[in-house]
C-alpha cells in the first residue's frame, strides 16, 4: 500500500513538472519613461537569470518606452502593464486614481518606491558659445532653450520645478524651506511670483516642444535646434561620449531639484494575468546589490548608501532640493502647476 502511494506521488509531482515545462516562460510588460532603455535592458536579463536560477522557471520581460506623463495614460487607457517604472509619483498617482493601483502605493517598497534618483544637467554646444552656467542665462534673449512638454513628459516637470525652484532658493536665502511654510508672507508672495516671471521667460525661449526626454535629445543633438537642452543627469552622463562626438558639453547648474523616479506593481493586471509574485519580486529586484549596481553603471544615483558611495565620483557634489519640501509633494505640486488651466497653462502660449 505503501509503495502504491509513494508511486502516486511521483506520478503527480511529474505531471505538474511537465505541466510547469509545457507551461512556457511568463510574460511581464514594464512601462516606463524614456530614459531608462538602456538600464532596464541591462535589469531585465539580470533578473530572468536571476529568477531561473532561484525557481527554475522562465520570464521574458518586454518594454515600453515614451514620455512618462504619455505612458500613465497609455496603462489607465488599457495598456496591460505589470509595473510600471516612470519619472514621478504624480504619474503613477494617476494610475492609482483610475483603481489599477492602491492609493497607498509609494509605501510598499522602501524609500517612497524610488529604487533610484537623479537629477538634471544642462547639455550646451562645443565650446559653450553662449556661455551659459547656470538657470540664469536661460532667460536671456539670445538663449534657445529645448525641453519637453510638461503636459506630457516626467523629465519636462522636473526641469519647470527645479528652476522654479531654484529662483525661491535665489530669493528667500538657505532658509528658503522654513519660510515657504508660511505662503501669506509677503517675501514668500514675492518669491513666488519672481518665480513665475522667470519661468515664463524661460518658455518663451523655448522653440518646440516635444513629447518625451529623448525626442528632446534627438531634437538638440540630431536636429541642431536650440543653444542648451535640460535634461535627465543619467541620460547626458551616459550618452557623453556620444555627445562629445556630436558637438555638445555638460554645464550642472549649482542648485536643484532630487528627482525621485518611481516603480509600482500594476495590481489590477498582474492579478489578471496571473503574474503578481514574479512582477512584485522584480520590483524588489530593483533594490537588492546587482540592482542597484546596475542603477550606478547607467548613472542613476543608487539608494543604497554603500553602492551610492561607490558611485560618488561620477556625480557632481550639488545643492539639491526636493519636491515634497518644496511644493508639498506630487499632488499639489500637479494641482498647481500642471493641471488643466494651472501655472503652465497661464504662462505657456503654444507657437
Amino acid at each position: 500500500m505503501k509503495l502504491h502511494r509513494i508511486f502516486l506521488l511521483i506520478v503527480v509531482c511529474s505531471i505538474v513538472s511537465a505541466a510547469h515545462s509545457f507551461a512556457g516562460p511568463i510574460e511581464l510588460l514594464n512601462v516606463s519613461y524614456d530614459p531608462t532603455r538602456e538600464l532596464y535592458r541591462e535589469f531585465n536579463e539580470a533578473f530572468t537569470k536571476h529568477w531561473k536560477e532561484k525557481t527554475g522557471q522562465s520570464v521574458i520581460v518586454r518594454q515600453s518606452h515614451g514620455g512618462s506623463g504619455k505612458q500613465a495614460r497609455a496603462v489607465i487607457d488599457g495598456l496591460q502593464a505589470d509595473v510600471v517604472t516612470l519619472a514621478l509619483a504624480g504619474d503613477i498617482d494617476a494610475i492609482a486614481e483610475r483603481g489599477l493601483i492602491p492609493s497607498d502605493w509609494q509605501k510598499r517598497l522602501p524609500n517612497n518606491s524610488a529604487p533610484y534618483t537623479s537629477t538634471l544637467a544642462l547639455l550646451v554646444r562645443k565650446g559653450n558659445p553662449k556661455n551659459i552656467k547656470s538657470w540664469e542665462d536661460l532667460i536671456r534673449d539670445d538663449v534657445k532653450v529645448i525641453t519637453p512638454n510638461p503636459k506630457t513628459s516626467g523629465v519636462a516637470r522636473w526641469n519647470y520645478l527645479a528652476i522654479w525652484g531654484y529662483v525661491l532658493r535665489r530669493e528667500l536665502g538657505k532658509d528658503y524651506v522654513a519660510r515657504l511654510k508660511n505662503p501669506q508672507d509677503p517675501a514668500v508672495i514675492a518669491a513666488q511670483n519672481k518665480a513665475r516671471e522667470f519661468i515664463t521667460k524661460v518658455f518663451k525661449n523655448v522653440p518646440v516642444l516635444d513629447s518625451g526626454a529623448r525626442d528632446a535629445t534627438n531634437t538638440f543633438v540630431q536636429r541642431r535646434i536650440g543653444d542648451v537642452l535640460i535634461n535627465w543627469e543619467n541620460e547626458i552622463l551616459l550618452s557623453r561620449n556620444e555627445l562629445a562626438s556630436a558637438g555638445v558639453e555638460i554645464v550642472i547648474p549649482e542648485i536643484s531639484i532630487l528627482a525621485e523616479p518611481t516603480v509600482a506593481l500594476v495590481d489590477k493586471n498582474a492579478d489578471r494575468r496571473k503574474t503578481r509574485e514574479v512582477a512584485q519580486a522584480y520590483l524588489e529586484f530593483l533594490y537588492s546589490p546587482a540592482g542597484q549596481e546596475l542603477a550606478g553603471k547607467n548613472y542613476y544615483r543608487p539608494t543604497d548608501p554603500e553602492i551610492s558611495a561607490k558611485y560618488r565620483d561620477q556625480f557632481p557634489a550639488i545643492e539639491l532640493f526636493t519636491i515634497d519640501a518644496v511644493f508639498g509633494g506630487w499632488p499639489e505640486a500637479t494641482r498647481v502647476h500642471f493641471a488643466d488651466g494651472g501655472e503652465f497653462d497661464r504662462i505657456y502660449i503654444p507657437r
